[in-house]
């Protein structure tokens, strides 16, 4: 058995766990362990890095098994290791909290284009490709000139803004269907599998260049990082 340990903390740096199992991809071998730190690559957010037992490993979600299973970086290889076999397992945590901080940013604008009108149509978290992509299922003057545009995204930015001041606290839990929900308080709740920061005061340097629109889609490219607290 495998415990995601991944969403019920974002902040759990390392742990002290077992082999849950153990197998090949692509001819190279891959291990899966009890208590995963690890997110694999899914829902527009990039894998963690990690290690086990100091091995730097990649994650990646074994479509076979349904595990989280760590391949090794680049072309090393791993050893063999074996069912039950005590390791130690720890993430890149300034990685990690880089993936939530752009994760959590990407719900909150996500939100603020709502509360505009607007609906989600696709969304991408990666460093440096983060956006969110919505239509607009009634006509928005705003969006036809630069000076329109650039109003639309100042309402953004100030939403985006007030929620962050509010420090607002970021939850989950599970629906009736078993899908993971995250919320931002009462501002906005979606299905999700990825990371997140404990609240919108750990976001920093969220920044909104001016949307775009193309092929009907308004497209909101931002940036945002983790903030340092004492």
């Amino acid at each position: 058995m495998q415990i995601p340990a991944y969403y019920a903390d974002t902040y759990e740096e390392q742990a002290h766990t077992e082999v849950a199992a153990v197998g090949e991809r692509d001819g190279a071998p891959w291990v899966a362990v009890e208590r995963c730190l690890f997110h694999p690559q899914g829902g527009g957010q990039p894998a963690d890095r990690g290690w086990v037992d100091g091995h730097a490993i990649t994650p990646v979600r074994d479509h076979e098994s349904g595990l989280v299973v760590a391949v090794a970086e680049g072309e090393a290889a791993l050893p063999i290791f074996s069912v039950g076999q005590p390791v130690e397992v720890r993430i890149d945590l300034p990685l990690r909290t880089a993936h939530a901080a752009l994760h959590t940013a990407g719900h909150l604008i996500e939100a603020a284009g709502r509360a505009q009108g607007w609906v989600l149509a696709a969304n991408n978290h990666f460093p440096g490709q983060a956006r969110i992509e919505f239509t607009a299922p009634t006509p928005d003057a705003r969006l036809d000139t630069p000076e329109g545009r650039e109003e639309a995204t100042e309402a953004l930015r100030a939403d985006v803004a007030e929620a962050i001041a509010q420090d607002l606290p970021v939850t989950w839990d599970n629906d009736t269907d078993g899908r993971r929900i995250v919320h931002l308080s009462g501002l906005h709740s979606a299905p999700c599998g990825g990371t997140h920061v404990r609240s919108l005061g750990d976001l920093a340097d969220v920044a909104l260049p001016a949307l775009k629109v193309k092929k009907g889609r308004i497209r909101v490219s931002y940036s945002a990082a983790h903030r340092e607290r004492s």
